[in-house]
């Protein structure tokens, strides 16, 4: 039986100018989710099963798999992908944050059709624009 060849997951971390605390605010509620990210029916509660509202996308089904406060969330995002916000204190008054999404998989498409390898180059880009310049906005406001 033939392998799927995985492709790369997308990785993206920065040092934000917060608390740990006021960082998993933004990152483990649903209106902290909502504030940098899109709309959703999170709650950082292990096998919750939540919606992100995803615009012209439609609604995902998620489910929370991972939770380790202030320093871990991990959910499923749809059938296809996994999503980690990792957390670690520098000192009291900066963050490293990472977010880690995975899933990939070079032969698979998602159900609206498209190849995991061009929707994999649209998000790491998405990622880098909401990790990078969404989300430390949001938090340092």
């Amino acid at each position: 039986m033939e392998t799927q060849e995985k492709l790369p997951e997308i990785r993206k971390t920065i040092i934000i100018d917060a608390p740990i605390e006021k960082v998993w605010k933004a990152v483990a509620t649903s209106e902290g989710i909502e504030g940098w990210w899109m709309p959703n029916t999170f709650e950082p509660v292990l096998g919750h099963e939540f919606i992100l509202h995803a615009g012209p996308y439609g609604d995902s089904p998620c489910k929370v798999t991972e939770l380790d406060p202030p320093n871990r969330v991990g959910f499923d995002w749809d059938r296809d992908w996994h999503v980690v916000f990792e957390l670690n204190k520098v000192d009291d008054e900066k963050t490293e944050f990472t977010l880690i999404h995975s899933g990939w998989k070079a032969e698979e498409v998602t159900k609206f059709g498209q190849p995991h390898s061009v929707i994999r180059n649209v998000m790491d880009g998405g990622w880098e624009k909401i990790v990078k310049e969404a989300l430390p906005a949001y938090i340092e406001g």
